[in-house]
């Protein structure tokens, strides 16, 4: 009697299936190796060197010689940065709190499922599809008393009526808060849309049988445990204030004067209009130093809740 052994074929395929696997895991990391590389460079490296070159005293041309803490003594001895930080500070606080106060009552209304909720959606997410250039620029029209709402006005028979903030001094800084705010409320508001959407219907439906009106459900359950949202509302909109550029270049170019300059404003300025990079290079950094104090700490407490979590 004859025993015929098969040949052992599944060794092969073994060896197959586990290259192929590798080569699933490694795809991934060549098509992303190039992207990562020019991220490392022109971001990362480029902080890098802005902070060298605020320890330099570079002047139209970077200059490489060490000075130390020079061009942050002349940083803080500058005028025009304590008016930006406080036209930051006034932009920053109003901006941010009327755009989740506004955002906020938006999503509580379309929440309600009212009739055309799929038209005012896209409306009202229709400016955050628009450049800062394009929403500065148009407002820049609507507000010039020449041409725009105030010239308007006096042709349709209202003679007294003026809106003259565009080219006020004292009023100019409010002109770049209405015009963020119109930019980024509907955004504000989808992301508390979303949050809203999240929360158990059972909640508020046991709420309402125990006789809670809708303002004090709000108030007491759906609010408070929208609590990541406003936290996250606020750290996107605390970057876009500081890193404000082309809205204010757009709309008041910074003036009238420097009534508008924000820190973003100042080291443009500073850097590529006044030559002195160095200075410019140390606002660069202290607004750099600003978003991380703002991000590291979030991204710390939402790292540590994921870890509790597991």
């Amino acid at each position: 009697m004859t025993i015929t052994i098969a040949p052992d074929t599944t060794a092969p395929r073994i060896r197959t299936a586990s290259v192929g696997d590798r080569l699933r895991d490694f795809l991934p990391r060549v098509v992303l190796a190039p992207s990562f590389a020019l991220v490392l460079f022109f971001v990362y490296g480029f902080i890098l060197w802005t902070i060298w070159l605020s320890f330099t005293n570079s002047r139209m041309m970077p200059v490489y010689e060490i000075v130390g803490f020079d061009s942050y003594a002349r940083l803080f001895a500058q005028p025009n940065w304590y008016v930006a930080l406080k036209n930051l500070a006034i932009f920053g606080g109003l901006y941010i709190g009327i755009s989740i106060a506004l955002g906020l009552a938006l999503a509580i209304l379309i929440d309600q499922r009212i009739r055309g909720e799929g038209v005012f959606r896209p409306i009202y997410l229709y400016p955050m599809a628009l450049s800062f250039i394009v929403t500065g620029t148009a407002w820049k029209w609507f507000l010039n008393p020449g041409f725009g709402l105030e010239k308007t006005m006096h042709a349709w028979g209202w003679a007294s009526f003026k809106f003259d903030w565009l080219i006020n001094s004292d009023m100019a800084i409010y002109t770049i808060v209405i015009a963020g705010v119109w930019q980024t409320s509907g955004f504000v508001m989808a992301m508390f849309l979303a949050g809203l959407r999240g929360i158990d219907a059972e909640i508020m439906k046991a709420a309402q049988i125990d006789g809670a009106s809708t303002f004090a459900i709000y108030r007491r359950i759906v609010i408070p445990m929208l609590r990541p949202v406003f936290l996250s509302a606020v750290i996107v909109l605390m970057h876009v204030t500081i890193k404000s550029y082309d809205l204010v270049i757009a709309l008041t170019g910074g003036g009238p004067g420097n009534a508008t300059e924000l820190p973003s404003t100042f080291m443009y300025s500073y850097t590529f209009t006044r030559n002195q990079m160095g200075v410019g290079a140390a606002s660069a950094v202290i607004m750099l130093m600003t978003i991380a104090a703002i991000i590291v700490p979030y991204l710390y407490s939402e790292l540590r809740e994921t870890g509790h979590a597991r």
